[in-house]
């Protein structure tokens, strides 16, 4: 699911979600934004796949820790 900090937030708060995955560029410019709001409790997640492609980017697959 690709979506705002505010849906996913929501999904996170209801353990709702069962793998998140990221993709990661090599080199971050500016200020940026939050991915999530406030009040979005922190998780806990261990990582299961890495892996990166030609142009650099790492792409991470995370599952909630039980």
């Amino acid at each position: 699911m690709m979506g705002r900090g505010e849906l996913i937030g929501t999904l996170m708060r209801h353990g709702l979600i069962d793998e998140y995955l990221l993709l990661i560029p090599p080199l971050v410019l500016g200020t940026g934004r939050r991915l999530f709001a406030d009040g979005v409790p922190p998780a806990s997640l261990r990582l299961v796949d890495s892996a990166s492609t030609t142009k650099e980017i790492v792409i991470a697959t995370y599952q909630p820790q039980s």
